[in-house]
């Protein structure tokens, strides 16, 4: 390992310091000057041995009273109607939605005694709403203690909303949709995912509307007045002493400011932070074990039981995607096409999540088109698997039972047995946090399994793991889906996965299924250029000739088996059947192009190199490291490629 040298004394260097410039630097200063200096005074002309006497005086005792019972009430009615509001404007889109915003941030950029006049013409006893309240619940706001708790509030919710959408905004929707997915409700998803996963957003900002509402002085005093016992708050009592005992007047505005400082100092900044998952700091992730147990029961657990039934699938999807999709239980379909094909489109319009799809859906003999997601029995597991970092992998893995009714020692008791047979049962304690890639995935099926789901829909499962996880993972999935009695469509570009895991492969392009067919038959005649390549094959479109293909990109190929002339068709080579040559070869091929050795790669045993040609497209061939060394192929050699005609494939499309 090499090590940092430094010389006796000198501390290592670690980066280049940029000097600001001067001409930034000087109004900076000058800024924070500017916003030092009167707190300096404060504390500068606070009479210290004071201090005491001061802040005891039981003027300024009740008065303190008063604000504490004023903030915390103003944080209550901040806490009931601004978090349903900031959910409002992170999570839903509706007309005027701009305006809400604005009016949300007014407060924030009136003038105190402003909001006070707008408060007393809306509220007081001449006001819009006064005389109704008045006249029939015989409530009086202004010139009451009432009144200073709806003043404070006014001022003070801004700060709340805005902490809290914004981190709303950081968290990721896939949480509360895979959670519906899982069955829960959107209350219980707000409750029991969103507010735990966005704590530290709401704390912060319930900590500033608190603070903000502890110091409110202007609106209150044009609204509720300043009564003694009723509605003269600290601030509104340092106003009164700076008139006959400054120095009090003082004393007190150090106690204000001592609150207002430790808020900002606990805070540190993150008052619009994103949502933290809190555990990825403090624990470390755990690779995974290659010792640990594969997928089974611990000794005196029993096998979970089916969730019963057999739930054959229909679907006529429309909009975005256009297709009809009919499955019996127990197939496993593979959703492949290229990015932007409509596949992950698809599994959100069979749950019910997208306005660019919709789905008739029917469930067995369950017509489930008109329910909301959490009620349709399908359970989702995107591509990152959307654990929630708040709970356990055993709590992570009952959730959906839970959110069914399932009583909780029940639940948790199946969880377990879940996560036993997908090899994970010891990790039941972990958070996600806590956990490797591969593990992580496993508790995220565990979790959908659970859930007794009638049709199951998993988005790149296994595309975030390393190649052993993935083998290991992949035979558990095939293992457990093989019982399943609903069906299950797994998008996915691997083809690995699309043989071995899927009954049939869907193969989408913009919406619309190219091809739906057993693996075999697909992987013998792939109706898709992407899917070929996904293959590793070459795929050329074209349209046929009298005996070939003029091909759509450039270059003309001959072929044994000719369909009519002027259909439209796509030619497979396969790697292996490509020749390479140093020399321009004789003999039997009719296919024969120049080209140059634009790229090698290592496949196993074998390498495969990309040849450019001048004629035809781009083509892959694939041969020996022993039989490169021969003809001395590396990148930007000249080289001739051949392909007999009997080993082309044509494909109509």
């Amino acid at each position: 390992m090499n090590r940092l040298r430094t010389r006796a004394g000198k501390r290592p260097y670690t980066r280049n310091r940029t000097r600001p410039p001067l001409t930034l630097v000087l109004p900076a200063l000058l800024a924070v000057a500017f916003l030092l200096l009167p707190l300096i005074g404060i504390l500068v002309r606070t009479q210290w041995s004071e201090l005491g006497a001061h802040l005891t005086s039981p003027g300024v005792v009740e008065a303190l009273k008063l604000s504490l019972f004023v903030s915390l009430w103003a944080l209550a009615l901040s806490l009931l109607l601004g978090v349903p509001l900031a959910w409002l404007l992170a999570r839903v889109e509706f007309r005027g939605k701009a305006l809400v915003r604005s009016l949300v941030l007014l407060p924030m950029v009136l003038p105190p005694t402003v909001g006070g006049v707008a408060l007393l013409l809306g509220f007081g006893r001449r006001g819009l709403l006064g005389p109704f309240l008045e006249g029939n619940f015989g409530i009086t706001l202004p010139f009451h203690t009432s009144g200073a708790v709806v003043a404070a509030t006014f001022v003070a919710m801004p700060f709340l909303v805005i902490s809290l959408e914004g981190a709303l905004g950081g968290l990721k929707q896939s949480y509360e949709e895979t959670a519906a997915s899982l069955g829960a409700s959107p209350v219980r998803v707000f409750f029991t995912v969103t507010l735990p996963m966005v704590t530290p957003g709401l704390v912060a900002g319930a900590a500033l509307t608190w603070a903000r509402a502890l110091g409110e002085f202007g609106a209150t005093i044009t609204f509720a007045g300043n009564l003694p016992g009723s509605t003269q708050t600290l601030p509104l009592q340092v106003y009164l002493l700076l008139q006959d005992e400054p120095e009090a007047a003082t004393s007190v505005s150090l106690l204000l400011l001592a609150i207002a400082m430790g808020v900002l100092v606990a805070l540190r900044g993150r008052w619009t932070g994103t949502p933290v998952a809190r555990e990825a700091v403090a624990a470390p992730t755990v690779p995974e074990d290659p010792l640990a147990p594969e997928p089974g029961n611990r000794t005196g657990r029993a096998t979970p039981p089916s969730s019963g039934g057999l739930w054959p699938l229909h679907a006529v999807v429309t909009g975005f995607n256009e297709l009809v999709l009919d499955a019996e239980p127990g197939t496993t379909i593979a959703v492949v096409g290229e990015n932007g094909a409509g596949k992950t489109t698809l599994l959100r319009a069979l749950l019910g999540l997208t306005p660019r799809a919709h789905a008739a859906l029917r469930l067995g003999e369950t017509d489930v088109t008109a329910l909301p997601p959490h009620e349709r029995q399908v359970a989702w597991v995107p591509q990152d698997g959307a654990l929630f970092p708040h709970l356990t992998a055993v709590a992570n893995t009952a959730y959906g039972l839970r959110a069914r009714g399932v009583p909780r020692a029940e639940a948790l008791r199946e969880a377990l047995d879940w996560l036993d047979r997908l090899g994970v049962g010891h990790l039941a304690d972990r958070k996600p946090a806590q956990l490797s890639g591969g593990q992580a995935q496993r508790v995220a099926l565990a979790r959908a399994l659970a859930a007794r789901p009638r049709l199951l829909l998993l988005d790149e499962p296994l595309a975030a793991l390393d190649q052993t996880t993935r083998a290991r993972v992949r035979h558990t999935l095939r293992t457990h889906l093989a019982g399943f009695g609903g069906v299950c469509l797994i998008v996915t570009h691997d083809p690995v996965e699309a043989v071995s895991l899927a009954d049939r492969v869907l193969v989408l392009d913009h919406g619309h299924a190219l091809q739906d067919a057993p693996p075999a038959e697909v992987t013998r005649n792939p109706r898709s250029p992407w899917v070929a390549r996904m293959l590793g094959r070459n795929a050329w479109p074209g349209i046929t000739t009298a005996d070939g293909l003029t091909l759509a990109a450039r270059g003309r190929l001959v072929v044994a088996e000719a369909l009519p002339k002027g259909t439209k068709a796509l030619a497979i080579i396969a790697p292996e059947a490509v020749s390479v040559h140093r020399d321009r070869p004789g003999g039997s091929p009719r296919n024969i192009w120049p080209g140059t050795v634009r790229e090698i790669t290592a496949v196993g045993s074998r390498l495969r190199v990309l040849i450019a040609s001048p004629e035809v497209p781009d083509l892959v061939a694939e041969i020996t490291p022993e039989a490169a060394a021969e003809l001395g192929i590396v990148e930007g050699v000249a080289v001739w490629t051949s392909v007999k005609a009997t080993e082309v494939t044509l494909v109509r499309l």
